[in-house]
């Protein structure tokens, strides 16, 4: 008679194993199919097995950005601010490109974690240990916005790009209708790509604001600038 006691033990369940079941289904399969049912059938237990580790969908999101700020990792040691702060920003962005449902879940979070704040402090702290006022500090965060996690919410949501024939067929109605947006259009490089828009390099936008806003704080913290001045 075959020892029950020789099967292999089931891996245990705890917090961690969920959420990270979680990043990996909204990763392969997208955020939408994301639901406490279909992650338990992922893990193989029953869905009720997954509220003893996380209470409701809310605090599963809430967890999954977590995991995301931890992948970001500690800022560089070494550098001066302004490098610094551009390469932990690169950092998120590469980490957020990993797994593309992330900027609209960080969005949609009604309050920030606290691993999220942990974050915003770090990089708070970088500006304030390079020289930076609290002052310019309080504005210069709210200039970055999205971008110290990695992305940017642009003006529009992009619409699936026609095809060439269709373009064709439109561009002259619109070179005269909006002649400076065609205008930019053609000399843009090409990007399929993109979430800026097609024929936009989306990293190289994300690069050249970034770079702009960078050099104007460094401009605003040698002038010793100040919001009452």
């Amino acid at each position: 008679m075959a020892n029950r006691d020789t099967a292999a033990p089931r891996t245990p369940l705890n917090r961690g194993r969920v959420l990270r079941a979680a990043v990996a289904l909204a990763d392969a399969a997208g955020i939408d199919t994301l639901s406490m049912r279909n992650l338990a059938q992922e893990l193989g237990v029953v869905p009720m097995a997954l509220y003893k580790h996380v209470a409701n969908k809310d605090e599963l999101l809430d967890g999954m950005v977590d995991l995301l700020v931890a992948e970001i990792g500690p800022p560089a040691t070494g550098l001066d601010w302004k490098p610094a702060v551009r390469q932990r920003i690169l950092v998120a962005r590469r980490t957020l490109q990993r797994h593309p449902w992330a900027s609209r879940v960080i969005e949609s979070r009604p309050a920030p974690t606290p691993a999220v704040l942990a974050y915003l402090d770090s990089m708070i702290g970088m500006f304030r240990a390079g020289g930076l006022s609290v002052d310019l500090t309080h504005h210069v965060m709210h200039a970055l916005g999205s971008r110290a996690f990695g992305f940017t919410q642009e003006l529009f949501d992009t619409a699936p790009s026609p095809d060439p024939q269709t373009q064709a067929v439109a561009l002259p109605d619109i070179s005269s209708r909006y002649p400076h947006i065609a205008e930019i259009a053609a000399r843009a490089a090409h990007d399929d790509q993109s979430v800026v828009g097609p024929g936009c390099d989306d990293q190289f936008e994300f690069e050249f604001a970034l770079d702009l806003l960078l050099d104007g704080f460094e401009r605003l913290w040698r002038q010793g600038w100040s919001s009452t001045a």
